[in-house]
C-alpha cells in the first residue's frame, strides 16, 4: 500500500517538476524565495512510497515553497504556503496531503502553520457588481447574487475545520487588505476568446476610457529593468495617494532579478507615455496559463488621458496572445462603500474582470507551544 510523505527538494527539482506541471502560484515558484529576504525559504516535495517507507526512485506528485519567518529569540519558525500548496484539494482524504507535510514542518522547527489554499469558493459577474456599486442599499459583494458557487470548495473548508485548521481572523479587515493574500480577487478569463471578444466586454465607461487614450495617441511599450526607478516614481505617488506604505526600489529590483533568472519572460514592466513622458506603470507575472497584473502605479499628470485605462488593455492583449489563459488583477474590496478603494473596483470589473472570493488563508498550531508561539509573533509583528 502506498502513502505520502514530504522531503525538502532541490531547487532543481522544483523547477522541473514545473516544467511538467506549470499551473502554480507565482507565490508558490522557487524563485519567490528570492523576493523575500525576511523569510527563509525551502522547497518541498511529496512524494509516493510503499508503506511509508522512503526510497530513491519515490516518484514526487506535487511541490511547494515554504516560507518560514523566525520568532526572535527562539530557534522556532512560522512555516507559510502563500497561495499553496498545489495539491490535491478536492479528495476527501486531506489528510494524506497535510499530515505529512506537518509532520515536516514540525521537524523543522515550525511552530505554526499557515497556508493559503488556491481554490475560488464563488464568483460574480461584472455586470452584477456594477449595479451593486450603483445601489445605495448595497453594501457589500457578499450581498449580491452570485454567478456561481464552489461545493467542493466549501467542503474543504469543513474537512480543514475537522483536521484542526482554523481560518486566519487577520486577513479580512472589511476592506479585503489585511495581511497575508487576499480573501477577494478579479479574474479576466482569456481562453478562447479573441480580443474582439475582450473588447466588446468593456464597460461603457471603460470603452470611452480606451478611445480617450487612443485618440491622445498614449504609447503603451514593455520596457527593461533599467526604467524601475522612474516605475518607482510613480508607484511611491500611487503610495501617497492611495495612503499605503510604498517598498523601496530595492524590493523591485530584487524581484526582477529574482523572477528573471530562470525564465526572462516571468516579470515584465510596462508604461504608458505621452509626448515622452511616462505617466503609469505596472508589473505582469507570467506563470503556467495565468498572467498577474501587479503593482499598477500613476501619477497626477496626464490621468484625463487615461493612460492606465490604454496600459491593461495593452497587457490584457499581451497576456492572451502569449497563451494565458487567465488574468488575475490581484485584490479587490469587497466593501461597496469604501470611497478609497471603490474606483479600484470599478476600474477592474469595467475591464471585463470577474470578482472571486478565495477560500482564505488557514493555520494550524503545531506541538504544545504551537498556541502560546503563534500569539508572540503577532505581539512582535505589531510592534515593528
Amino acid at each position: 500500500m502506498t502513502s505520502l510523505y514530504v522531503r525538502e527538494i532541490t531547487r532543481e527539482e522544483h523547477l522541473a517538476h514545473l516544467r511538467r506541471f506549470p499551473d502554480a502560484s507565482h507565490l508558490q515558484i522557487p524563485e519567490w524565495g528570492g523576493v523575500k529576504p525576511d523569510w527563509l525559504p525551502e522547497s518541498i516535495g511529496w512524494f509516493e512510497g510503499e508503506d511509508g517507507d522512503q526510497g530513491a526512485g519515490d516518484p514526487m506528485v506535487a511541490a511547494a515553497l515554504v516560507l518560514y519567518r523566525p520568532l526572535p529569540g527562539t530557534r522556532r519558525y512560522l512555516a507559510y504556503l502563500p497561495d499553496g500548496p498545489a495539491i490535491d484539494w478536492r479528495t476527501p482524504r486531506l489528510e494524506r496531503w497535510l499530515d505529512p507535510l506537518v509532520a515536516h514542518l514540525e521537524r523543522v522547527g515550525a511552530f505554526s502553520v499557515r497556508m493559503g489554499p488556491p481554490l475560488v469558493v464563488r464568483h460574480w459577474d461584472a455586470a452584477t457588481v456594477a449595479a451593486g456599486i450603483a445601489d445605495p442599499g448595497v453594501r457589500h459583494l457578499r450581498e449580491l447574487p452570485v454567478a456561481g458557487v464552489d461545493g467542493h470548495a466549501l467542503d474543504t473548508a469543513d474537512r480543514l475545520r475537522r483536521l484542526g485548521w482554523r481560518p486566519c481572523d487577520d486577513e479580512d479587515d472589511g476592506s479585503g487588505f489585511g495581511l497575508g493574500q487576499p480573501r477577494y480577487g478579479c479574474h479576466i478569463p482569456l481562453a478562447d476568446r479573441s480580443e474582439a471578444d475582450l473588447r466588446e466586454a468593456l464597460a461603457p465607461h471603460w470603452q470611452q476610457a480606451l478611445r480617450t487614450s487612443e485618440l491622445a495617441d498614449i504609447r503603451v511599450s514593455w520596457v527593461s529593468d533599467a526604467d524601475l526607478p522612474e516605475f518607482h516614481r510613480l508607484y511611491t505617488a500611487t503610495a501617497t495617494h492611495d495612503g499605503f506604505k510604498a517598498r523601496p526600489l530595492n524590493y523591485f529590483r530584487r524581484m526582477w532579478q529574482a523572477l528573471n533568472a530562470e525564465d526572462e519572460d516571468r516579470l515584465r514592466l510596462y508604461v504608458a507615455e505621452y509626448e515622452g513622458e511616462v505617466l503609469s506603470g505596472a508589473l505582469m507575472i507570467n506563470v503556467g496559463s495565468r498572467a498577474w497584473h501587479s503593482y499598477p502605479a500613476s501619477g497626477a499628470r496626464g490621468r484625463q488621458l487615461r493612460p492606465s485605462s490604454a496600459l491593461l488593455w495593452r497587457m490584457l492583449c499581451d497576456a492572451r496572445a502569449s497563451g494565458a489563459e487567465t488574468y488575475d488583477l490581484r485584490s479587490i474590496t469587497p466593501a461597496l462603500t469604501d470611497d478609497r478603494l471603490l474606483g479600484r473596483l470599478r476600474f477592474k470589473t469595467g475591464a471585463g474582470g470577474r470578482p472571486v472570493e478565495y477560500l482564505g488563508e488557514w493555520e494550524l498550531p503545531v506541538g504544545s507551544q504551537g498556541r502560546l508561539l503563534q500569539r508572540a509573533l503577532r505581539v512582535y509583528l505589531g510592534r515593528r
